[in-house]
């Protein structure tokens, strides 16, 4: 007898109804402005009962992981460069805000032992890295990883195999949406979709998140996540339209709009 087929969210990270996440920590919180992606940014939505994270992860000259949006130092920190370029020793002494240093992701697995993490690649060198880190934390349960850079995510794919979820490439939301039939017969791997709304193609703005692309989403066993919604308006909107989660800089709004809704786990 045939064993039921494991659809791609039976995986543990997926084990909540609903998937509020804090974007770099919730960069919006008045007490995070300025402060994204620290462990202070992160501290206040675990504060405020959040169990699922996002961040992004770089990796300094001398192969050390850090948490952190940007290639380059100078949008956030007191310093300057591209953080590629830079040892673990110079980008330690960088401050964000002129006040935190930049985590990196040992901390934050250690410091926040309960949540879970959605992880952006935002670098090649970072892909290897990052499969390490996780290995050495044993965290395969409790992270979801995904990349604008399709090389990286399948070099990702290579490394941890079907042990880590991972999100959809562009390419993969693109056959989603836009030529559903060929999932059919070349299924893109991958356990969500975390998109935005809307998105630029061939200058023209595209609406992305559709009552169809959930449906066929939902009818190949994947999650669909939300980026980065602030507005109470929209976050009603998106839940009547049935997605899986909301990624937000305004994390206190979200929380309220899911209380509101019975969403809040």
């Amino acid at each position: 007898m045939r064993s039921a087929r494991r659809t791609p969210t039976q995986h543990p990270y997926f084990d909540a109804p609903f998937i509020a996440m804090a974007h770099r920590g919730g960069a919006l919180l008045p007490a995070n402005i300025g402060r994204e992606n620290t462990v202070h940014a992160f501290a206040h939505a675990r504060d405020l009962g959040y169990r699922y994270f996002e961040t992004d992860v770089h990796v300094t000259s001398d192969g050390v992981l850090v948490a952190f949006h940007d290639d380059r130092l100078d949008r956030v920190t007191d310093r300057t460069g591209l953080i590629a370029d830079l040892p673990w020793a110079e980008v330690r002494r960088a401050r964000i805000g002129g006040q935190d240093p930049i985590p990196t992701l040992d901390e934050l697995f250690e410091t926040f032992g309960e949540q879970r993490f959605n992880i952006d690649i935002k670098a090649p060198g970072a892909v290897e890295p990052l499969a390490a880190v996780i290995r050495s934390h044993r965290a395969q349960d409790r992270v979801c990883v995904g990349s604008f850079g399709v090389d990286r995510i399948r070099a990702f794919r290579r490394l941890m195999g079907t042990h880590v979820p991972t999100s959809l490439s562009q390419v993969g939301v693109g056959w989603t949406r836009f030529v559903p039939i060929l999932p059919r017969f070349c299924p893109a791997p991958g356990a969500a979709l975390q998109i935005p709304v809307r998105t630029e193609i061939g200058g023209r703005t595209v609406r992305l998140v559709t009552p169809r692309l959930l449906a066929r989403a939902h009818a190949a066993g994947r999650q669909v996540h939300v980026w980065t919604i602030d507005e109470p308006s929209e976050m009603h909107e998106l839940l009547d339209l049935g997605v899986d989660g909301l990624i937000s800089d305004r994390i206190d709004t979200l929380r309220e709009v899911c209380q509101e809704r019975g969403h809040w786990h």
